[in-house]
């Protein structure tokens, strides 16, 4: 006998005009904005391995959660891939949400305590519009962030130059979705297609492994991404090493870095035992240990993504300036 399962249709949508949002673009960080300070050593290590990786054409990866748009990254994550010094940007599917939302409203995030209790958590009529955006890049066979961007360049939402899914479209530089069917508020829409959206996440996934070929030489940032950003790599990075040793080659030589808030202690070099609570945060034994074992190096950068990102932007910026020649002012 098969088992009963829920019944979509009888779900009633909201418009977004009616949801009270928890952030808009006030949060965003201007690449020649105001700054807060801080600072940290990894980060001029950091900057001078992105950018001489990506100046040799090596990938320099970012592999966010979705607080690091929250927090207004967006633009300088733009400006980076403008300025090719970041080759390929992975998002979950929480980031996409907020990014579309943005770009189409200039708001996104709502209080799940508020909502959950009536029943209306995630249930936003133009937000399900993401799930249609599936459909055409399953149809179209392109990946799930190339198909989103698609769809906020060509209905020029009011706010697609602040969207890092539409400028991937515009600069042509791959911003990936890795999606757990599930996790996210646009599974409970009617209109939830999860053969389009897993094919789609899963052209990403090998879009994604594609970079993970050119890393020797280049960057793996994990920015407040717990579960994601780690598995996605560990996956790809085994993938991409599987080939690469059946070419008599190697991908050891790079450099990996995590962002997050958690205090791990001091000496990062080796992973936790397993009676430590530390060993079951993916990042610290896969990101900072296991990946880097065999001839790479790795930093741990902990803090609010509202001061460590823009105080990495900062010293890319003024690193790639100084390597041309140019100003080497604070942006």
């Amino acid at each position: 006998m098969p088992f009963a399962q829920f019944d979509r249709s009888q779900l009633r949508l909201r418009p977004l005009a009616e949801r009270k949002h928890d952030i808009d673009r006030s949060v965003l960080v201007a690449p020649d904005g105001p700054r807060q300070p801080f600072d940290h050593p990894a980060l001029d290590d950091l900057a001078e391995r992105i950018v001489r990786g990506a100046r040799a054409g090596r990938t320099v990866l970012f592999a966010c959660g979705a607080h690091v748009l929250r927090t207004g990254n967006g633009p300088l994550l733009i400006d980076l891939m403008r300025r090719g010094l970041l080759t390929h940007l992975a998002l979950n599917g929480a980031g996409a949400i907020h990014d579309f939302e943005l770009a189409m409203i200039g708001a996104t995030c709502e209080s799940v305590a508020r909502y959950v209790r009536t029943g209306e958590f995630g249930l936003w009529r133009e937000t399900g519009r993401i799930n249609e955006a599936a459909v055409a890049g399953y149809r179209a066979g392109i990946g799930l962030g190339e198909a989103i961007g698609r769809m906020i360049e060509d209905e020029r939402f009011p706010y697609r130059q602040t969207s890092v899914l539409a400028a991937g479209v515009r600069l042509g530089v791959p911003v990936t979705v890795h999606v757990a069917i599930g996790q996210d508020i646009l599974h409970e829409h009617p209109n939830f297609d999860p053969a389009a959206t897993g094919a789609t996440s899963y052209t990403d996934f090998l879009i994604y492994t594609q970079s993970i070929t050119k890393l020797d030489g280049g960057a793996y940032l994990n920015l407040g991404t717990a579960v994601m950003g780690p598995e996605v790599y560990l996956k790809a990075l085994t993938m991409a090493r599987n080939v690469a040793a059946q070419r008599g080659e190697s991908i050891k030589n790079f450099v990996t870095a995590v962002f997050d808030l958690p205090d791990l202690g001091g000496d990062l070099r080796a992973e936790a035992p397993k009676t430590d609570p530390r060993y079951y945060f993916r990042p610290y034994k896969t990101v900072l240990v296991r990946t880097v074992a065999d001839g790479g190096t790795s930093h741990y950068v902990q803090g609010d993504h509202r001061l460590t990102v823009p105080a990495l932007y900062d010293r890319i910026v003024r690193r790639d300036a100084g390597a041309r020649g140019g100003p080497v002012a604070s942006p």
